[in-house]
């Protein structure tokens, strides 16, 4: 009577066993892909910000003048998404037709609740993108990317209070390095191989100025877009992104263009487009490439902060600080000072501050993991010892 019993007992233990190893190779599959789409995000995000940053040079360098025009290439090329949002839907929506549990259980914020975030984060997004127009205009474009990277150190201080974000020693000596870094290029010597309209010292202050209030405004608009995924758009879908990238952008442009009207410059833009060094086609053209390249950069940005952080997603932005001035310097002739290569050094050390933090979460992390699966086993083990019992 008692051995049938103990080989049932031994047969639940094994088949136990036998889905707790199929689920952890599930999760192994899962967490592979998981990195595999954040690698490609990543690289979208490194691709498209140096082509838009020096398609923006590039515009101001051949005779580009307008501001306004140059921050409403930034948001204006989001109804090329459209599209895809379409598809992203019809297939959501049938994949909700399929699986239609639970969605009594799922969190529906009101209409005025999306309409107020999207237009909060369109201002805020405008509002930089201005910011960083101004910056660009006064500046050399190598200049302005190593000032940029200071988008880290805010980034970690909004996510602090608006996230829970711990700042520990290596993510403050981050903020420190890459603060120093951008300090320092006040004090570097007048460059004129900036392609706008600098002619002294109070232009490139107030490059700089414009510069790092755009950077403060765009890690606000990420550490904010991070607190908004995880409060108040659950469901974390592509579709999702897609909505955000495509509303924000909407109110952006609104905003923009109010600005575009009200100055009056949109009245230069047909002379600007003749008096273009390089033509009316590649007017248009490096206007196109800008606009594309910065959307397909923000789809892959809010991807990132999607799947990890906000925090996460800038630090992959610092990388291409020491990109960005090599290709200044190959492309437009710009001078690498040494200032601008001690300042590069700094922010490069601040990267890899951080880099070697989230290494070290990502260590424990797995120490955990690991913790919790011999835990386990043993439990499995007791289970079946006792069930013989």
């Amino acid at each position: 009577m008692g051995e049938p019993q103990v080989e049932k007992q031994l047969d639940i233990s094994f088949e136990e066993e036998a889905d707790y190893m199929a689920t952890n190779l599930t999760s192994w599959r899962a967490k592979y892909k998981r990195w595999l789409e954040i690698g490609f995000n990543a690289l979208l995000v490194l691709i498209c910000l140096s082509a838009a940053t020096l398609l923006g040079e590039l515009y101001y360098k051949e005779g580009g003048k307008s501001t306004w025009m140059n921050s409403l290439v930034q948001t204006g090329g989001f109804p090329v998404l459209l599209p895809i949002l379409f598809l992203n839907k019809r297939q959501e929506n049938r994949a909700s037709q399929n699986d239609n549990t639970h969605n009594n259980n799922n969190y529906n914020p009101s209409v005025w609740m999306f309409l107020s975030v999207y237009v909060f984060l369109g201002f805020l997004l405008g509002g930089s993108c201005m910011l960083n127009a101004v910056g660009l205009l006064h500046l050399p474009v190598s200049t302005f990317s190593l000032i940029s990277a200071s988008q880290l150190g805010f980034n970690a201080l909004f996510s602090f209070f608006l996230n829970s974000q711990k700042i520990t020693t290596y993510i403050a000596n981050s903020i420190i390095l890459l603060t120093i870094s951008s300090i320092l290029l006040v004090f570097q010597p007048d460059d004129s191989s900036s392609g706008g309209s600098s002619k002294g010292k109070g232009y490139v202050l107030v490059g700089f100025v414009c510069t790092l209030f755009g950077s403060a405004g765009y890690a606000l608009l990420l550490s904010s877009t991070e607190r908004i995924f995880r409060k108040i758009m659950r469901k974390r879908t592509m579709n999702e992104v897609m909505n955000v990238v495509i509303w924000q952008s909407f109110f952006a442009t609104c905003a923009i263009l109010i600005g575009l009207f009200a100055s009056g410059e949109w009245k230069w833009i047909k002379a600007e487009m003749r008096e273009y060094k390089l033509g009316k086609v590649s007017y248009v053209m490096t206007l196109v490439w800008n606009a594309l390249s910065w959307q397909i950069y923000t789809i892959g940005l809010l991807s990132l902060i999607m799947k990890v952080s906000a925090l996460f997603a800038n630090v992959i932005t610092t990388l291409s600080v020491p990109l960005i001035p090599v290709l200044a310097v190959i492309i437009f002739n710009e001078k690498m000072s040494g200032v601008k290569a001690v300042s590069m050094i700094l922010a490069i050390w601040g990267f890899l501050s951080y880099g070697y933090q989230q290494y070290l979460d990502e260590h424990k992390l797995k120490a955990d993991l690991s913790k919790a699966k011999e835990e386990s086993e043993v439990s499995l083990v007791e289970r079946g010892l006792n069930h013989r019992a």
